[in-house]
């Protein structure tokens, strides 16, 4: 079953989050709390919003999303921050299902577009969003400001 998460969700949802880094490689980057998630998908500032996968009663699978903004289109479209299903799941068509709700999402709200990025050694994944008709963006490289870099670079600003 897809659906919207809800608060119950939300430590759930940080241990996908958590395996997720372990599987890009990257635990040591992962520093989301149950706190910081609940803020940012069901504050009174949310920023995110969560769908999740549950089979038999269990989250084990999940997509963070955010609004964007196409200045080209006049519309906002959808940013997938992450989408991961648990090794034991996959297969199972909740990655596609996942993905499916984003589009739904879209169509429904007259969004143009729904984003996302993949690392490039993860080959699977990239054959899984192939199959659904996503193209990939390579002429585009991805820029990125933060750490010791952002705040070196934030005192620059006047004002």
């Amino acid at each position: 079953m897809i659906r919207e998460a809800r608060e119950a969700d939300v430590a759930a949802v940080v241990g996908l989050v958590h395996e997720l880094a372990e599987y890009e490689r990257s635990p040591e980057l992962c520093t989301l709390t149950e706190d910081q998630l609940h803020a940012a998908v069901f504050g009174p500032e949310a920023v995110a919003r969560c769908h999740v996968a549950e089979v038999a009663g269990e989250v084990v699978g999940c997509a963070v999303w955010f609004r964007s903004f196409s200045t080209w289109r006049g519309v906002p479209g959808i940013y997938l921050e992450d989408l991961f299903v648990r090794p034991a799941h996959r297969g199972s068509g909740l990655g596609k299902a996942l993905l499916a709700q984003l589009a739904a999402v879209c169509a429904e709200q007259g969004y143009a577009r729904l984003e996302w990025q993949v690392l490039d050694w993860n080959e699977p994944s990239i054959g899984f969003y192939r199959s659904l008709g996503a193209v990939p963006m390579d002429e585009w490289t991805t820029f990125r400001l933060d750490g010791e870099a952002l705040t070196a670079f934030a005192k620059t600003a006047e004002g």
